[in-house]
């Protein structure tokens, strides 16, 4: 019976709600530096991640199960192995990383094409802009094609995950999307 009162009040009030978020990207973009930076609000000295790191957020009163996946190029190809269920793509580009752009915008589009991403939102984040040369958000997605993805919401949005800038803007319309679209 305490279930069904759950349920009840949640629906009023938009609480207990779950999704699920991918957070995708190439090695050394800063994937795991924005997930502990969402979690807990601040910068912890991270690793390369092998496999991956989850962790459950609250976000306006949403529960969100943050799956961050390793980028290597060797751990790349079992990305797709967690598509299933997925809300939204947070898709992590390293800025500064110039030389990587077409590797990162060729698994991008890859990815979008996969049928259980089919309804997912995506938000880029244009990392790492605390450094210097990066690139800002619209020459990132250019250099991604994002303008080519007409079948999805999408956004870009410049970020420092060292520094949090850009990080609660980017979810925000995130979230947003996925209450109109999928809730």
């Amino acid at each position: 019976m305490g279930n069904v009162f759950s349920g009840i009040f949640g629906k009023l009030w938009g609480v207990n709600k779950e999704i699920r978020i991918l957070l995708l990207g190439l090695d050394g973009a800063g994937k795991t530096t924005i997930l502990y930076m969402l979690q807990m609000g601040e910068v912890i000295k991270t690793k390369p991640t092998i496999g991956f790191n989850v962790e459950t957020l609250k976000y306006k009163n949403i529960s969100i199960n943050m799956w961050d996946l390793g980028g290597q190029t060797s751990i790349r190809p079992y990305w797709r192995c967690y598509y299933a269920d997925t809300a939204a793509v947070i898709f992590v580009v390293d800025s500064t990383d110039k030389e990587r752009l077409e590797t990162a915008r060729d698994e991008l589009h890859t990815m979008l094409k996969e049928e259980e991403l089919s309804d997912s939102a995506l938000l880029v984040f244009a990392n790492k802009q605390d450094q210097a040369g990066a690139l800002g958000a619209s020459e990132v997605s250019k250099a991604l094609n994002l303008v080519a993805l007409k079948d999805r919401s999408w956004s870009i949005v410049a970020s420092s995950a060292i520094k949090g800038e850009g990080l609660t803007e980017g979810l925000d319309w995130l979230i947003d999307v996925i209450k109109e679209e999928q809730m």
